[in-house]
């Protein structure tokens, strides 16, 4: 592993290119950027405006926006960058080329800030496009049924209002770098064609096997050498038990020392921990397997990949319909058979591959057949839950230990038990930020904020705490957290408590939901102080929603559009209308898994 990032080129760390590529790229990309200051100086004006459109919950389609839009400018084209939501339909048939990347999250759902631009889109209002021409790239994981679901739906529904496409759409799985450099590279050597950009400079020249000029230039974007082909050796610091040894749950929090690494990040980024496999997992694995785990496998010992780069836990979805084919005799073969999908997820729930291996029998695959099917081990992504200007040279995480048992075997989350269990103290864990621009403290010191977070939801909001009592903000805060019981569950209570009496927590609404016959929620408490919050969104709050997709996120957001409903007296589509409006400017923002 590289422990020095390297200094002085133009090129990421993990830009995928061999030596002589990178050397080729270097001058190229030099070219480039002489080319720009020739053209600067003799007032040459871009040919052709390229808007390059980006819907994004993690910030992954943000980059790649951005370097496209880069890459463009390179061409000698105008790269102008913008969120979906930031663009209307009348807006989108004004322009002549655009290139939209956007991410899918949940099930197929479009990213928080593409919602409204996909609402407009699909509306009987929606204006022709005939004059625009268009390229989509979507970013997914194909373990998910709705694979690039958002990609697709707005692909299709460019087409269908009478766009022409640049370029086929590109579907890229959680590895995404390499396949998105290929046809970012093929997409902007057609709209320099297509434009008349570059001709004669070295703008206009195509990088090595399709993929050059695309990853950054001396005036785009940049990223940090630490990544998840390089991530950094961090030193685990602290790790502590937050819930009680009597609670439900295991909440764990982990300090990381940055050392001299050079790594940045905000309150509200990621943080990406590149865990391993638990030993015991893959023992069990192997002697299912009939193997020692010796064989050499990909040029490494069968053990060593299965610990640290495949996925061993969740099945792949080629995974299960490989079994279904070998053993349609099995249990898992006739919920497939029935053809509703949640049920299968359902019966999936609590099962990781050595459940499924055992399920097909004689029937299941050897080692050998087997590995195909199994996904590379991806770094698991947490909300920081500390400040830079708090805690500088560390970075924080809250952590929920994933831990049930059947009667056959204990299981375990992959990297909520490696932390908690197999990283000793003051040894180093691979790490990486993945910034979320998007979800940050207000820069408006003076702006009021509602956070609204139970269980480890609570985790960015103690750095946005911090951060803004290390910022001497004036701004009021205002948090809702909860969880199952006040005695066990309490999270961070001595230091909520410390910031209310410090002023800087302004309300702290709890909601412990068993502790009484009735369960109570954090939207319960939203309700309850009805009145007060619409004043906080009157008032220019800004409102922040991170934890659970599937169900909190959702009744919070009901409860919200309760609240402004009920305070406004205008019916259920004004409130939708104003919570939109929050949203276009930013003030409803959310960190949702």
């Amino acid at each position: 592993m590289t422990l020095t990032p390297p200094t002085g080129s133009l090129i990421p760390a993990d830009a995928p290119f061999s030596a002589e590529q990178e050397a080729w790229l270097a001058g190229f990309l030099a070219g480039v950027a002489a080319a720009g200051r020739r053209d600067a100086a003799a007032g040459d004006a871009p040919t052709a405006t390229i808007d390059v459109l980006f819907g994004t919950q993690t910030g992954n389609a943000e980059f790649l926006a951005d370097e496209v839009a880069a890459g463009a400018r390179a061409r000698g084209m105008a790269g102008k960058v913008a969120a979906l939501d930031s663009v209307t339909p009348d807006q989108l048939a004004t322009m002549s080329h655009v290139v939209v990347i956007t991410s899918t999250y949940g099930e197929g759902e479009l990213p928080d800030n593409a919602g409204l631009f996909w609402e407009a889109l699909q509306s009987d209002t929606a204006p022709r496009l005939e004059e625009l021409r268009y390229a989509v790239l979507g970013l997914g994981d194909r373990g998910y049924d709705d694979f690039c679901q958002a990609a697709k739906l707005i692909d299709t529904r460019l087409e269908q209002l009478g766009a022409a496409r640049l370029q086929d759409r590109i579907d890229c799985d959680v590895d995404f770098e390499e396949p998105a450099a290929a046809w970012t590279a093929t997409v902007l050597d057609r709209l320099a064609a297509e434009t008349g950009a570059g001709t004669g400079s070295a703008a206009g020249t195509a990088g090595p096997t399709g993929t050059g000029g695309t990853t950054g230039t001396a005036s785009g974007p940049t990223r940090s050498a630490w990544n998840k082909r390089n991530p950094y050796p961090s030193r685990l610091t602290a790790n502590r038990l937050l819930t009680s040894p009597d609670s439900a749950k295991e909440v764990r929090h982990y300090e990381f020392d940055l050392g001299d690494s050079g790594i940045t990040y905000g309150a509200g980024d990621a943080l990406a921990v590149v865990a391993e496999n638990d030993d015991r997992l893959v023992t069990e694995l192997l002697a299912h397997l009939g193997t020692t785990g010796d064989e050499e496998a990909e040029g490494r010992p069968l053990t060593e990949l299965l610990r640290t780069a495949r996925e061993i836990r969740t099945p792949s979805k080629d995974l299960i319909a490989d079994l279904v084919e070998r053993s349609p005799a099995s249990e898992l073969a006739a919920v497939v058979a029935h053809g509703d999908r949640s049920d299968l997820e359902s019966w999936l729930w609590g099962r990781d591959i050595l459940d499924l291996l055992r399920d097909a029998g004689d029937a299941a695959p050897g080692w050998a057949e087997l590995l195909p099917f199994l996904r590379p081990l991806q770094p698991r992504q947490y909300s920081i839950s500390s400040s830079p200007l708090a805690h500088p040279g560390s970075v924080h995480l809250t952590v929920a230990s994933v831990r049930y048992a059947t009667a056959q075997r204990g299981y375990g989350g992959v990297a909520s038990t490696y932390l908690a269990d197999r990283v000793g103290e003051d040894a180093s864990v691979g790490l990486f930020v993945q910034p979320n621009a998007a979800f940050s403290v207000p820069a408006d010191d003076d702006a009021p904020m509602v956070m609204i977070g139970p269980g480890t939801g609570v985790a960015p909001f103690r750095g946005f705490l911090h951060e803004r009592a290390a910022r001497g903000a004036g701004g009021r805060n205002w948090l809702f957290y909860g969880d199952q019981h006040r005695a066990t569950d309490f999270v961070y209570q001595d230091e909520l408590t410390d910031l209310r009496e410090r002023g800087v927590l302004t309300e702290l609404d709890l909601a412990f939901s068993r502790d009484q016959a009735e369960k109570i929620y954090v939207q319960t408490r939203m309700r309850e102080r009805s009145r007060e919050l619409y004043a906080w969104l009157e008032e220019g709050a800004h409102v922040y929603v991170c934890g659970d997709a599937s169900r909190m996120a959702k009744d919070v957001e009901t409860a919200l559009l309760d609240v402004v409903a009920e305070q406004r007296g205008r019916g259920g589509d004004d409130a939708a209308e104003y919570l939109a409006d929050l949203r276009r400017a930013k003030r409803y923002v959310r960190d949702v898994y």
